[in-house]
Protein backbone atom coordinates (compact mmCIF):
# COMPACT_ATOMS: atom_id res chain seq x y z
CA UNK A 1 0.00 0.00 0.00
CA UNK A 2 1.24 3.52 -0.84
CA UNK A 3 0.25 6.81 1.26
CA UNK A 4 -0.56 9.55 -1.01
CA UNK A 5 -1.16 12.81 0.46
CA UNK A 6 -1.40 15.34 -2.84
CA UNK A 7 -1.39 15.23 -6.67
CA UNK A 8 0.16 17.97 -8.08
CA UNK A 9 0.13 19.46 -11.69
CA UNK A 10 2.11 17.97 -14.05
CA UNK A 11 4.05 20.08 -16.67
CA UNK A 12 3.17 19.03 -20.22
CA UNK A 13 4.63 16.05 -21.49
CA UNK A 14 7.11 17.73 -23.94
CA UNK A 15 9.01 19.01 -21.23
CA UNK A 16 12.60 18.19 -21.91
CA UNK A 17 14.44 16.21 -19.31
CA UNK A 18 17.99 17.50 -18.19
CA UNK A 19 20.19 14.27 -18.92
CA UNK A 20 23.05 14.80 -16.70
CA UNK A 21 20.74 14.62 -13.22
CA UNK A 22 19.29 11.33 -14.39
CA UNK A 23 22.32 9.24 -14.42
CA UNK A 24 22.07 8.83 -10.79
CA UNK A 25 18.53 7.56 -10.58
CA UNK A 26 16.63 4.93 -11.97
CA UNK A 27 15.38 5.21 -15.75
CA UNK A 28 11.77 3.67 -14.13
CA UNK A 29 10.65 4.31 -10.81
CA UNK A 30 8.34 2.11 -9.53
CA UNK A 31 5.16 3.10 -6.90
CA UNK A 32 4.14 0.01 -4.73
CA UNK A 33 5.39 -3.30 -4.49
CA UNK A 34 2.57 -5.25 -4.43
CA UNK A 35 1.86 -7.85 -7.12
CA UNK A 36 1.66 -5.77 -10.25
CA UNK A 37 4.53 -3.86 -9.40
CA UNK A 38 6.92 -6.84 -8.69
CA UNK A 39 6.10 -7.89 -11.94
CA UNK A 40 7.18 -4.85 -13.93
CA UNK A 41 10.39 -5.08 -11.84
CA UNK A 42 11.01 -8.68 -12.54
CA UNK A 43 10.60 -7.42 -16.67
CA UNK A 44 12.66 -4.85 -16.30
CA UNK A 45 15.26 -7.09 -14.37
CA UNK A 46 15.00 -9.36 -17.00
CA UNK A 47 15.99 -7.14 -20.09
CA UNK A 48 18.50 -5.27 -18.15
CA UNK A 49 16.92 -1.93 -17.67
CA UNK A 50 17.02 0.33 -13.53
CA UNK A 51 14.38 0.38 -11.70
CA UNK A 52 13.61 1.31 -7.86
CA UNK A 53 10.24 0.51 -5.86
CA UNK A 54 8.71 2.60 -3.74
CA UNK A 55 6.70 1.03 -0.93
CA UNK A 56 4.99 2.17 1.89
CA UNK A 57 4.59 -0.21 4.14
CA UNK A 58 7.35 -2.87 5.46
CA UNK A 59 6.97 -5.51 3.54
CA UNK A 60 6.29 -6.88 -0.25
CA UNK A 61 2.70 -7.93 -1.21
CA UNK A 62 0.14 -5.66 -1.15
CA UNK A 63 -3.14 -7.40 -0.28
CA UNK A 64 -1.38 -10.79 -0.38
CA UNK A 65 -0.02 -10.45 2.81
CA UNK A 66 0.08 -13.41 5.57
CA UNK A 67 0.53 -12.70 9.70
CA UNK A 68 1.87 -14.84 12.32
CA UNK A 69 -0.66 -14.78 14.92
CA UNK A 70 0.17 -17.12 18.07
CA UNK A 71 1.70 -19.58 15.70
CA UNK A 72 -0.86 -18.80 13.34
CA UNK A 73 -0.81 -18.28 9.72
CA UNK A 74 -3.17 -15.50 8.73
CA UNK A 75 -3.27 -14.25 5.31
CA UNK A 76 -5.02 -10.98 5.13
CA UNK A 77 -8.11 -11.89 4.22
CA UNK A 78 -9.60 -15.25 2.44
CA UNK A 79 -7.54 -15.69 -0.37
CA UNK A 80 -6.64 -18.70 -2.43
CA UNK A 81 -4.22 -18.87 -5.65
CA UNK A 82 -5.46 -20.81 -8.76
CA UNK A 83 -3.22 -23.13 -9.76
CA UNK A 84 -4.11 -22.81 -13.30
CA UNK A 85 -3.42 -19.20 -13.66
CA UNK A 86 -1.45 -18.72 -17.09
CA UNK A 87 0.50 -16.01 -15.92
CA UNK A 88 1.61 -17.61 -12.74
CA UNK A 89 2.55 -21.07 -14.57
CA UNK A 90 5.15 -18.26 -16.60
CA UNK A 91 6.11 -16.13 -13.67
CA UNK A 92 6.50 -18.16 -10.68
CA UNK A 93 8.34 -21.42 -9.75
CA UNK A 94 4.90 -23.46 -8.65
CA UNK A 95 6.92 -26.55 -7.46
CA UNK A 96 9.11 -23.95 -4.22
CA UNK A 97 6.02 -22.58 -3.56
CA UNK A 98 5.06 -25.92 -2.27
CA UNK A 99 1.09 -24.99 -2.86
CA UNK A 100 -1.72 -26.97 -0.61
CA UNK A 101 -5.11 -27.71 -2.80
CA UNK A 102 -9.02 -27.61 -1.45
CA UNK A 103 -10.54 -30.48 -2.13
CA UNK A 104 -11.78 -30.10 -5.41
CA UNK A 105 -15.55 -29.92 -5.00
CA UNK A 106 -18.30 -27.41 -2.37
CA UNK A 107 -20.67 -28.30 0.34
CA UNK A 108 -23.47 -25.95 0.37
CA UNK A 109 -25.33 -25.36 3.71
CA UNK A 110 -29.36 -25.10 2.60
CA UNK A 111 -32.35 -25.87 4.83
CA UNK A 112 -30.36 -26.88 7.93
CA UNK A 113 -27.86 -29.32 6.21
CA UNK A 114 -24.77 -29.46 4.11
CA UNK A 115 -25.32 -30.66 0.55
CA UNK A 116 -22.18 -32.14 -1.35
CA UNK A 117 -21.29 -30.79 -4.70
CA UNK A 118 -18.80 -32.97 -5.91
CA UNK A 119 -16.26 -32.33 -9.18
CA UNK A 120 -17.41 -35.45 -11.25
CA UNK A 121 -14.11 -35.80 -13.29
CA UNK A 122 -12.76 -36.62 -8.98
CA UNK A 123 -15.76 -38.37 -7.68
CA UNK A 124 -18.38 -39.16 -10.74
CA UNK A 125 -20.82 -40.92 -8.39
CA UNK A 126 -20.90 -38.46 -5.51
CA UNK A 127 -21.58 -35.95 -8.34
CA UNK A 128 -24.34 -38.02 -9.86
CA UNK A 129 -25.94 -38.44 -5.94
CA UNK A 130 -25.75 -34.48 -5.74
CA UNK A 131 -27.49 -33.85 -9.27
CA UNK A 132 -30.84 -34.65 -7.11
CA UNK A 133 -30.11 -32.22 -4.70
CA UNK A 134 -32.22 -29.10 -3.80
CA UNK A 135 -29.52 -27.29 -4.76
CA UNK A 136 -29.96 -27.54 -8.39
CA UNK A 137 -32.10 -29.82 -10.70
CA UNK A 138 -30.89 -32.54 -13.19
CA UNK A 139 -30.90 -30.20 -16.03
CA UNK A 140 -29.18 -27.68 -13.86
CA UNK A 141 -26.41 -30.41 -13.53
CA UNK A 142 -26.49 -30.85 -17.32
CA UNK A 143 -26.38 -27.31 -17.87
CA UNK A 144 -23.63 -26.83 -15.40
CA UNK A 145 -21.60 -29.80 -17.81
CA UNK A 146 -22.55 -28.14 -21.28
CA UNK A 147 -21.37 -24.85 -19.83
CA UNK A 148 -18.05 -26.29 -18.36
CA UNK A 149 -17.12 -27.62 -21.66
CA UNK A 150 -18.14 -24.74 -23.39
CA UNK A 151 -15.65 -22.48 -21.80
CA UNK A 152 -12.52 -25.35 -22.20
CA UNK A 153 -13.18 -24.53 -25.84
CA UNK A 154 -10.06 -22.30 -27.35
CA UNK A 155 -7.80 -19.82 -25.63
CA UNK A 156 -8.26 -17.46 -22.35
CA UNK A 157 -8.84 -14.61 -24.42
CA UNK A 158 -11.16 -16.35 -27.08
CA UNK A 159 -13.66 -16.66 -24.21
CA UNK A 160 -12.93 -12.91 -22.90
CA UNK A 161 -13.42 -11.66 -26.47
CA UNK A 162 -17.31 -12.93 -26.29
CA UNK A 163 -20.07 -10.66 -25.14
CA UNK A 164 -20.01 -9.24 -22.09
CA UNK A 165 -22.80 -8.80 -19.85
CA UNK A 166 -24.47 -9.08 -16.22
CA UNK A 167 -23.06 -12.58 -14.68
CA UNK A 168 -26.74 -13.24 -13.61
CA UNK A 169 -28.28 -12.64 -17.28
CA UNK A 170 -25.43 -14.95 -18.59
CA UNK A 171 -26.47 -17.26 -15.75
CA UNK A 172 -30.62 -17.06 -16.37
CA UNK A 173 -30.76 -16.58 -20.19
CA UNK A 174 -28.23 -18.44 -22.62
CA UNK A 175 -27.60 -21.16 -19.85
CA UNK A 176 -30.91 -21.08 -18.40
CA UNK A 177 -29.75 -22.00 -14.78
CA UNK A 178 -32.63 -22.23 -12.27
CA UNK A 179 -33.46 -19.45 -9.96
CA UNK A 180 -32.57 -22.41 -7.16
CA UNK A 181 -29.41 -23.00 -8.72
CA UNK A 182 -28.44 -19.33 -8.84
CA UNK A 183 -29.44 -18.34 -5.40
CA UNK A 184 -27.98 -21.31 -3.00
CA UNK A 185 -24.87 -22.25 -5.46
CA UNK A 186 -23.77 -19.33 -7.73
CA UNK A 187 -24.51 -16.21 -5.61
CA UNK A 188 -22.39 -17.60 -2.78
CA UNK A 189 -19.58 -19.12 -4.61
CA UNK A 190 -19.06 -16.05 -6.69
CA UNK A 191 -20.28 -13.61 -3.69
CA UNK A 192 -16.49 -15.22 -2.66
CA UNK A 193 -14.85 -14.72 -5.52
CA UNK A 194 -16.17 -11.37 -6.63
CA UNK A 195 -17.34 -10.19 -3.41
CA UNK A 196 -20.51 -9.11 -4.16
CA UNK A 197 -23.71 -11.44 -4.11
CA UNK A 198 -25.66 -9.55 -6.85
CA UNK A 199 -24.26 -11.38 -9.63
CA UNK A 200 -23.18 -7.96 -11.04
CA UNK A 201 -19.64 -8.90 -12.07
CA UNK A 202 -18.72 -8.97 -15.93
CA UNK A 203 -19.26 -12.34 -17.59
CA UNK A 204 -16.02 -12.04 -19.04
CA UNK A 205 -14.72 -12.45 -15.58
CA UNK A 206 -16.92 -15.49 -14.79
CA UNK A 207 -16.00 -16.88 -18.02
CA UNK A 208 -12.30 -16.54 -16.79
CA UNK A 209 -13.22 -17.70 -13.91
CA UNK A 210 -14.62 -21.07 -14.65
CA UNK A 211 -11.72 -21.58 -17.15
CA UNK A 212 -9.22 -21.60 -14.75
CA UNK A 213 -10.78 -23.75 -12.25
CA UNK A 214 -11.39 -26.28 -14.40
CA UNK A 215 -7.98 -27.00 -15.24
CA UNK A 216 -6.40 -26.87 -11.82
CA UNK A 217 -7.26 -26.43 -7.84
CA UNK A 218 -7.55 -23.83 -5.76
CA UNK A 219 -4.48 -23.75 -3.69
CA UNK A 220 -2.33 -21.49 -0.64
CA UNK A 221 1.18 -21.81 -0.53
CA UNK A 222 2.77 -23.81 2.10
CA UNK A 223 4.10 -20.80 4.16
CA UNK A 224 0.93 -18.59 3.16
CA UNK A 225 -0.19 -15.88 0.37
CA UNK A 226 2.44 -13.91 0.83
CA UNK A 227 4.92 -16.45 0.12
CA UNK A 228 4.04 -15.39 -3.65
CA UNK A 229 4.98 -11.62 -3.90
CA UNK A 230 8.29 -12.75 -1.59
CA UNK A 231 9.39 -15.36 -4.28
CA UNK A 232 9.30 -12.80 -7.53
CA UNK A 233 10.96 -9.73 -4.83
CA UNK A 234 13.97 -12.59 -3.93
CA UNK A 235 14.71 -12.48 -7.86
CA UNK A 236 15.51 -8.61 -7.91
CA UNK A 237 18.42 -7.21 -7.64
CA UNK A 238 19.75 -6.36 -3.92
CA UNK A 239 18.32 -2.78 -2.78
CA UNK A 240 15.66 -2.48 -5.30
CA UNK A 241 13.26 -1.89 -3.13
CA UNK A 242 13.03 0.52 -0.78
CA UNK A 243 10.27 0.47 2.48
CA UNK A 244 8.41 2.60 4.57
CA UNK A 245 8.49 5.44 1.86
CA UNK A 246 5.37 7.54 0.96
CA UNK A 247 5.32 8.95 -1.71
CA UNK A 248 3.78 12.40 -0.96
CA UNK A 249 3.56 14.33 -4.57
CA UNK A 250 3.93 12.92 -7.89
CA UNK A 251 5.26 15.64 -10.31
CA UNK A 252 6.42 15.18 -14.11
CA UNK A 253 8.72 12.21 -14.29
CA UNK A 254 9.57 12.28 -10.54
CA UNK A 255 8.45 11.42 -7.24
CA UNK A 256 8.64 13.64 -3.93
CA UNK A 257 8.22 11.74 -1.01
CA UNK A 258 6.78 12.32 2.58
CA UNK A 259 10.53 13.42 3.50
CA UNK A 260 10.84 16.13 1.39
CA UNK A 261 13.08 13.92 -1.26
CA UNK A 262 12.83 13.89 -4.44
CA UNK A 263 13.44 10.94 -7.08
CA UNK A 264 13.41 11.04 -10.82
CA UNK A 265 13.18 9.03 -13.52
CA UNK A 266 12.77 8.26 -17.25
CA UNK A 267 9.35 6.88 -16.48
CA UNK A 268 7.23 6.56 -13.24
CA UNK A 269 4.64 3.52 -13.14
CA UNK A 270 1.85 3.68 -10.38
CA UNK A 271 1.50 -0.19 -9.27
CA UNK A 272 -0.70 0.52 -6.54
CA UNK A 273 -4.73 -0.76 -5.88
CA UNK A 274 -7.33 1.40 -7.93
CA UNK A 275 -8.21 4.14 -5.10
CA UNK A 276 -4.69 4.79 -5.05
CA UNK A 277 -4.03 5.14 -8.68
CA UNK A 278 -6.69 7.49 -8.90
CA UNK A 279 -5.64 10.13 -6.30
CA UNK A 280 -2.71 10.20 -7.61
CA UNK A 281 -3.49 10.49 -11.59
CA UNK A 282 -7.33 12.21 -11.13
CA UNK A 283 -8.93 12.15 -14.07
CA UNK A 284 -6.15 10.29 -16.18
CA UNK A 285 -7.24 6.91 -14.32
CA UNK A 286 -10.69 7.44 -12.32
CA UNK A 287 -11.63 5.35 -9.25
CA UNK A 288 -12.72 1.50 -10.57
CA UNK A 289 -14.73 1.40 -7.64
CA UNK A 290 -13.96 -1.12 -4.74
CA UNK A 291 -15.33 -4.49 -3.60
CA UNK A 292 -14.79 -5.25 -0.04
CA UNK A 293 -14.54 -8.31 2.65
CA UNK A 294 -14.05 -9.05 5.66
CA UNK A 295 -12.17 -12.28 7.81
CA UNK A 296 -12.89 -13.58 10.79
CA UNK A 297 -9.96 -16.14 11.85
CA UNK A 298 -10.99 -18.53 14.78
CA UNK A 299 -8.84 -21.18 16.50
CA UNK A 300 -9.91 -24.06 18.23
CA UNK A 301 -8.75 -27.18 19.07
CA UNK A 302 -11.72 -29.81 17.59
CA UNK A 303 -12.47 -28.53 14.04
CA UNK A 304 -15.64 -28.77 12.71
CA UNK A 305 -15.20 -31.25 9.80
CA UNK A 306 -11.84 -32.98 8.31
CA UNK A 307 -11.80 -31.79 5.11
CA UNK A 308 -10.32 -29.42 3.09
CA UNK A 309 -13.40 -28.25 1.76
CA UNK A 310 -15.23 -24.73 1.19
CA UNK A 311 -18.57 -24.46 3.06
CA UNK A 312 -20.80 -22.13 0.93
CA UNK A 313 -23.94 -19.71 2.82
CA UNK A 314 -26.68 -21.73 0.31
CA UNK A 315 -29.53 -20.00 2.37
CA UNK A 316 -28.60 -16.30 2.24
CA UNK A 317 -29.09 -15.57 5.83
CA UNK A 318 -26.49 -14.65 8.65
CA UNK A 319 -23.43 -12.67 7.86
CA UNK A 320 -21.03 -15.44 6.93
CA UNK A 321 -20.66 -16.41 3.44
CA UNK A 322 -18.34 -19.25 2.98
CA UNK A 323 -15.92 -21.04 5.99
CA UNK A 324 -13.07 -22.81 5.63
CA UNK A 325 -10.46 -24.84 7.94
CA UNK A 326 -7.44 -23.74 6.79
CA UNK A 327 -5.15 -25.97 9.09
CA UNK A 328 -7.46 -28.91 6.92
CA UNK A 329 -6.04 -27.31 3.54
CA UNK A 330 -2.73 -26.96 5.02
CA UNK A 331 -1.44 -27.75 8.73
CA UNK A 332 1.29 -25.43 8.97
CA UNK A 333 -1.47 -22.55 9.02
CA UNK A 334 -2.10 -23.96 12.68
CA UNK A 335 0.57 -24.71 15.65
CA UNK A 336 0.17 -28.94 16.55
CA UNK A 337 -2.95 -30.10 18.33
CA UNK A 338 -5.12 -26.37 16.84
CA UNK A 339 -7.21 -25.81 14.11
CA UNK A 340 -7.71 -22.46 12.27
CA UNK A 341 -10.82 -21.29 11.01
CA UNK A 342 -11.72 -18.98 8.12
CA UNK A 343 -14.91 -17.35 8.19
CA UNK A 344 -15.52 -14.97 5.56
CA UNK A 345 -18.33 -12.03 4.84
CA UNK A 346 -18.78 -10.07 1.34
CA UNK A 347 -18.50 -6.61 2.39
CA UNK A 348 -17.90 -4.49 5.15
CA UNK A 349 -20.64 -4.86 8.10
CA UNK A 350 -21.49 -1.53 9.98
CA UNK A 351 -20.81 -2.86 13.49
CA UNK A 352 -18.34 -3.11 15.80
CA UNK A 353 -15.92 -6.30 16.04
CA UNK A 354 -17.37 -7.93 19.09
CA UNK A 355 -21.06 -7.86 17.68
CA UNK A 356 -19.87 -8.98 14.05
CA UNK A 357 -18.21 -11.50 16.15
CA UNK A 358 -21.13 -12.87 17.95
CA UNK A 359 -23.39 -12.60 14.67
CA UNK A 360 -21.24 -14.87 12.95
CA UNK A 361 -21.24 -17.10 15.81
CA UNK A 362 -24.80 -17.30 16.07
CA UNK A 363 -25.11 -18.40 12.33
CA UNK A 364 -22.11 -20.86 12.97
CA UNK A 365 -23.66 -22.83 15.50
CA UNK A 366 -26.21 -23.61 13.77
CA UNK A 367 -23.92 -24.91 10.82
CA UNK A 368 -21.59 -26.71 13.74
CA UNK A 369 -22.85 -27.16 17.04
CA UNK A 370 -22.44 -26.40 20.66
CA UNK A 371 -18.32 -26.26 20.26
CA UNK A 372 -18.79 -22.74 18.02
CA UNK A 373 -18.85 -20.40 21.29
CA UNK A 374 -15.76 -21.88 22.32
CA UNK A 375 -14.01 -20.74 19.53
CA UNK A 376 -11.04 -18.26 20.08
CA UNK A 377 -11.05 -15.35 18.19
CA UNK A 378 -7.49 -14.78 16.29
CA UNK A 379 -8.04 -11.73 14.55
CA UNK A 380 -10.95 -9.76 12.16
CA UNK A 381 -9.44 -8.37 8.72
CA UNK A 382 -11.71 -5.75 7.20
CA UNK A 383 -10.13 -4.59 3.76
CA UNK A 384 -12.39 -2.23 2.23
CA UNK A 385 -11.23 -2.23 -1.31
CA UNK A 386 -10.54 -6.21 -1.84
CA UNK A 387 -11.05 -6.38 -5.53
CA UNK A 388 -11.46 -3.67 -7.69
CA UNK A 389 -15.41 -3.34 -9.04
CA UNK A 390 -16.00 -5.51 -12.07
CA UNK A 391 -19.73 -4.93 -13.29
CA UNK A 392 -20.75 -5.30 -16.90
CA UNK A 393 -18.88 -2.81 -18.94
CA UNK A 394 -15.94 -2.54 -16.62
CA UNK A 395 -13.83 -5.27 -18.41
CA UNK A 396 -14.39 -3.20 -21.92
CA UNK A 397 -12.01 -4.01 -22.71
CA UNK A 398 -10.54 -7.15 -21.25
CA UNK A 399 -7.11 -5.29 -20.90
CA UNK A 400 -7.15 -1.59 -20.63
CA UNK A 401 -4.38 0.74 -21.42
CA UNK A 402 -1.38 0.69 -19.11
CA UNK A 403 -0.13 4.03 -20.48
CA UNK A 404 -0.95 6.99 -19.52
CA UNK A 405 1.44 9.11 -21.78
CA UNK A 406 5.41 8.47 -22.60
CA UNK A 407 6.94 8.61 -19.15
CA UNK A 408 3.63 7.49 -16.71
CA UNK A 409 2.47 3.84 -16.74
CA UNK A 410 -0.09 2.45 -14.53
CA UNK A 411 -0.77 -1.38 -13.14
CA UNK A 412 -2.78 -3.03 -10.98
CA UNK A 413 -5.91 -5.50 -11.29
CA UNK A 414 -7.96 -2.43 -12.27
CA UNK A 415 -6.39 -2.61 -15.59
CA UNK A 416 -6.80 -6.57 -16.24
CA UNK A 417 -8.71 -8.33 -14.04
CA UNK A 418 -9.73 -8.55 -10.09
CA UNK A 419 -6.91 -11.55 -9.72
CA UNK A 420 -3.36 -12.54 -8.46
CA UNK A 421 -3.17 -13.48 -12.12
CA UNK A 422 -4.62 -10.08 -13.72
CA UNK A 423 -2.50 -7.48 -11.14
CA UNK A 424 0.68 -9.86 -12.60
CA UNK A 425 -0.26 -9.50 -16.26
CA UNK A 426 -0.82 -5.99 -15.88
CA UNK A 427 2.90 -5.48 -14.28
CA UNK A 428 4.74 -6.87 -17.17
CA UNK A 429 3.08 -5.05 -19.59
CA UNK A 430 3.59 -1.97 -18.08
CA UNK A 431 7.46 -2.64 -17.96
CA UNK A 432 6.42 -3.59 -21.76
CA UNK A 433 5.21 -0.34 -22.52
CA UNK A 434 7.47 1.45 -20.92
CA UNK A 435 10.22 0.30 -22.42
CA UNK A 436 8.85 0.61 -25.75
CA UNK A 437 8.83 4.41 -24.67
CA UNK A 438 12.42 4.81 -23.72
CA UNK A 439 13.97 2.91 -26.61
CA UNK A 440 11.65 5.55 -28.61
CA UNK A 441 13.29 8.50 -27.21
CA UNK A 442 16.26 6.90 -27.03
CA UNK A 443 16.50 6.36 -30.80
Amino acid sequence: MVWVVIRVASPPPSESIPLEPIAKYPEVLIIGAGLAGLCCARRLAQCGVSFRILEASDAVGGRARTDVVDGFRLDRGFQVYLTAYPEGRRVLDLEALNFKPFTRGLLVRHGGRFYRLADPREAPIAALASAIRPIGTLRDQARLLRLAMRLRVGTLDDQAAKEERLTLDFLRWPNRFSEPMIDRLFRPLFGGICLERELSTSSRFFRFVMRVFSEGPAAVPALGMQAIPEQIASKLPAGSITFHTPVAQLGHRECRLANGETIRARAVVIATEGPAAARLLGDDVPDPGSNGSTTLYYATAKAPTAEAIIMLNGDGTGPVNSVAVMSNVNPAYAPPGQSLISASIVGIPNVDDLTLDLQAREQLQAWFGPDVPHWRLLKVYRIPHSLPNQTAGKLEPWQRSVRIRPGLYVCGDHRDNGSIDGAMTSGFRAAQAAMHDLAAEQA
